[in-house]
């Protein structure tokens, strides 16, 4: 009996050595006996009581500071009812409850930039006119977290030195007077303070934009509307050779901030269909050549339509006289930023070459031949000779695009949206692509026809090299061109050397 007891349990079960086991009908031998396993269950269930008492005291003592924190909302609040008088006493009570719901989207979106979708860095070498920086960051500026967020998927790593001088000042509501080079980050530094100062919430025109040429206009308002994705601020942009129709109906929908040139803006508001007497920020791109002749009238005319408290930010490269004039009479103390210790460009080397004029293709076709060209820009003087040599260059071999202020807008517009995105490696124009255009590829400038002041040089060779990349600049220069060339280097303070058999890769492609 015992052996089949013993033999129908596992080892383990019985009372020390060879004892009785456990017998028929489940008694046990030994009543103070427990086995192994029950021990350990004991002990668990001990243990498990322990942690629910601990865990229960836990929920108790949260429930009591969630009370104790209630209790103190409602305190402060009633403080502030009995200490606000008048009609302050509810948004004091709102202004509480905002800063406790903000505190707690805070908390809860601390990696907001962790999520965002950042383009792959710009690994390129930079030249000391965009790294020169204080340190700052674009956070250091408290802005609203839906632009800074707009900022960084852009591309935009931290401030320039335009930026840094330019961002905060703006943002207290100072006049600017603000020169800087081509291609240092100029429109983004007047395009960031404009956007946080926009109330979204208000449909009316906010902020106008006037830039001198259809195509700047078009570029600047993209460039707005890539930093404002995540903002619900409406942009518009109007020019000259578009649909006046078009533009007047899109004028009833919201937009609250405007882009475009001043004779078109002006019109509009002639009509009344522009309203501006709430936009508080007029900003001037390239204000020396807003300032010429051609469009000075229009903007005197046009700032009598704004409030007399609005804020008036003005940028180039170079101003001349008439710039003063304007800032003395429409600026109320503006505050001067000038980062143009020296003209040109520090990453752009400056060559010539000393031709004849019937050897000026034969000498393009050969610095298409040995250059290293991502993108080029060709200058000439007069709109015939730029369809003429574009022309040339086709019947070379070479892809080529032309632009000139007598085509199509439409066609301008393609030809400008083609050759951003890379469709063409070559685009030969007349000076109205100098002002402010950026093209990241573009890496040589080449003026076929040399200009005739430094002003349009300075703005030509500041198409390459753009926000502190390498560039080249390659001047044909004629019997003819040789007073001017001294002129410019003397003027711009630049020295522009002889072209050498062979030019190093390094200087402009890295």
């Amino acid at each position: 009996m015992n052996d089949n007891v013993r033999g129908r349990y596992p080892p383990g079960m019985g009372r020390g050595r060879g004892g009785i086991g456990i017998g028929v009908g489940g008694m046990n031998a030994n009543q103070n006996f427990q086995p192994r396993n029950f021990q350990q269950q004991q002990q668990q269930y001990v243990q498990r009581e322990v942690m629910q008492n601990a865990y229960h005291q836990q929920q108790e003592r949260q429930q009591q500071q969630q009370q104790q924190m209630h209790q103190q909302m409602q305190q402060q609040q009633q403080w502030l009812r009995r200490n606000q008088v008048g009609g302050t006493k509810e948004s004091s009570v709102d202004e509480v409850d905002k800063m406790v719901q903000s505190e707690a989207i805070d908390r809860s979106s601390q990696d907001w930039k962790a999520k965002l979708k950042l383009p792959p860095p710009d690994s390129r070498y930079r030249t000391e006119d965009v790294t020169a920086t204080k340190g700052n960051e674009f956070e250091d500026y408290f802005l609203k977290r839906e632009l800074l967020m707009g900022i960084y998927e852009k591309g935009f790593e931290r401030p320039s030195p335009i930026q840094e001088e330019s961002i905060p000042i703006a943002l207290t509501g100072s006049d600017i007077l603000a020169r800087a080079k081509n291609g240092t980050g100029k429109t983004a530094a007047f395009c960031i303070p404009a956007l946080e100062k926009i109330d979204q919430d208000n449909n009316v025109i906010q902020v106008v934009i006037l830039v001198p040429t259809r195509e700047l206009a078009l570029q600047t308002s993209q460039v707005c509307k890539e930093l404002a994705k995540h903002l619900k601020i409406q942009v518009m942009v109007t020019t000259g050779g578009t649909s006046l129709r078009d533009d007047i109906m899109r004028l009833y929908q919201p937009v609250h901030l405007l882009v475009g040139t001043p004779g078109r803006i002006l019109d509009l508001a002639k009509k009344g269909v522009c309203i501006l007497k709430d936009c508080s920020m007029l900003i001037m791109d390239e204000a020396d050549k807003l300032l010429s002749p051609e469009f000075q009238p229009s903007i005197e005319q046009l700032i009598r339509f704004l409030p007399s408290n609005r804020q008036i930010l003005m940028y180039s490269a170079t101003f001349p006289v008439t710039v003063k004039d304007f800032k003395d009479r429409y600026l109320q103390k503006p505050y001067v930023i000038n980062l143009m210790d020296e003209l040109t460009l520090k990453g752009i080397t400056q060559y010539y070459a000393f031709v004849e004029e019937r050897q000026k293709v034969h000498c393009l076709n050969t610095l298409f031949s040995k250059l290293q060209i991502n993108q080029s820009i060709i200058f000439c003087n007069s709109v015939n000779r730029v369809e003429l040599l574009a022309k040339k260059i086709t019947e070379l071999g070479y892809s080529c695009f032309y632009i000139h202020a007598k085509m199509l807008q439409d066609h301008r517009n393609r030809v400008f949206h083609d050759f951003r995105n890379g469709a063409c490696r070559n685009l030969v124009c007349t000076d109205l692509f100098t002002r402010g255009i950026d093209i990241q590829a573009v890496n040589v400038v080449i003026n076929f026809d040399f200009p005739k002041n430094s002003e349009t040089y300075l703005h030509r060779v500041g198409r390459s090299g753009r926000f502190g990349h390498l560039g080249l600049a390659v001047n044909l220069i004629t019997y003819e061109d040789r007073f001017n060339l001294y002129k410019i280097e003397q003027e711009l303070g630049t020295e522009i050397k002889q072209i050498p058999p062979h030019i190093d890769q390094a200087i402009y492609c890295r």
